[in-house]
């Protein structure tokens, strides 16, 4: 029989709801869990994953994920690989949007270097004014930008051709509308939608794991957890990169050094008067005085390389040799029985 191959669509827990790429004898879905090599290998299971699975149970609808297949990328919070593109949701009140926290959601987008949009809704609750200066704000950041309305009218139809046939990912603070959105999107699924807190004027988490649901258009969408602060990236050099403002200034210019922070240096063509330019030097600084007060550790490998009997060399798991290993009987016996260890103590 060939590969099993299907796509992880949910992880909860230490099951994994595998959607397969065909389906067999009717059965379109398996629940999985994951084989102890790929626990002790180190390799971790990720929403949006294309996997082979063995020993499949299908009147128990039942299988175990054998192998993961290469990934195109992999977004690391939420968790979650072989994104296609990002879809960014903020609101225009309550909570009211915020260019700090915008720009943090735009850098860890932009480390999976794939296609980037950004939403706005509740548009019912400003001017259309206000609309048009956030639209007029992303094009100059180097983005395209729609507004929108989840509570009244079809305003958010205009999304669905951008969604079809990819896997996107919905992604922003809590309380801004992207369950909402899902479930306008797919009413028929089951998706809670939680209240603004009236205290801190922020969401509530409704949404507690990563799952993908297929669109009847084509495609999957995944709804994830709220959270408020995304981590920036960790090089200084791919902080840079990830504003399209630095990009589209080198690709007309040339810093004198090649190794310019776009700081204090001489000659550099990225410096000037540009709105988020001081958010870049803030993120700047905070990344290099990390940097500086955290030693640095190297990364141990956990697979090794060993060769079978037609000499193919294959990954196993690196083991633990506190944990998995047992002491040699060499070095038992080069160690003193600690009763003879006393005896000659009390001679001496």
């Amino acid at each position: 029989m060939s590969d099993l191959v299907g796509l992880v669509r949910a992880v909860q827990a230490n099951y994994y709801r595998v959607r397969l790429r065909e389906p067999v004898n009717g059965i379109e879905e398996l629940l999985c869990v994951r084989r102890a090599r790929l626990k002790k290998m180190g390799q971790q299971v990720c929403v949006g994953d294309w996997v082979v699975m063995s020993h499949p149970d299908w009147q128990g609808q039942r299988g175990a994920i054998a192998e993961i297949l290469p990934r195109r990328n992999q977004l690391h919070r939420p968790a979650i690989a072989n994104v296609d593109q990002i879809l960014l949701l903020f609101a225009l009140a309550d909570p009211p949007a915020d260019v700090h926290q915008i720009t943090r959601f735009l850098l860890t987008a932009e480390g999976l270097k794939v296609e980037i949009h950004v939403v706005f809704t509740k548009a019912d609750l400003v001017s259309p004014q206000v609309q048009q200066q956030w639209r007029d704000r992303l094009q100059q950041w180097g983005y395209s930008c729609d507004v929108i309305c989840l509570t009244a009218g079809n305003s958010w139809q205009c999304l669905q051709p951008r969604l079809a046939h990819k896997i996107t990912v919905v992604c922003g603070p809590s309380g801004v509308g992207k369950s909402s959105l899902i479930r306008q999107l797919l009413p028929w699924e089951a998706i809670r939608v939680g209240a603004v807190s009236d205290h801190w004027h922020r969401g509530r988490h409704t949404t507690r794991h990563v799952e993908l649901f297929p669109l009847p258009e084509g495609g999957w969408i995944a709804d994830t957890p709220g959270f408020n602060q995304p981590e920036l990236p960790p090089d200084p050099q791919q902080l840079a990169a990830a504003f399209p403002e630095i990009r589209q200034r080198l690709s007309k210019g040339q810093c004198l050094f090649d190794n310019c922070r776009h700081d204090q240096e001489p000659g550099c063509c990225v410096r000037g008067d540009w709105e988020r330019y001081p958010l870049y030097l803030e993120y700047l600084h905070e990344l290099e005085a990390t940097a500086s007060s955290e030693p640095s550790l190297g990364n141990t490998p956990r697979v090794k390389a060993k060769s079978d009997s037609q000499g193919q060399q294959r990954l196993e798991p690196l083991l633990d040799p506190k944990k998995y290993r047992r002491r040699s009987r060499r070095q038992q016996h080069q160690h003193l029985h600690p009763m003879a260890e006393e005896v000659l103590d009390s001679e001496l």
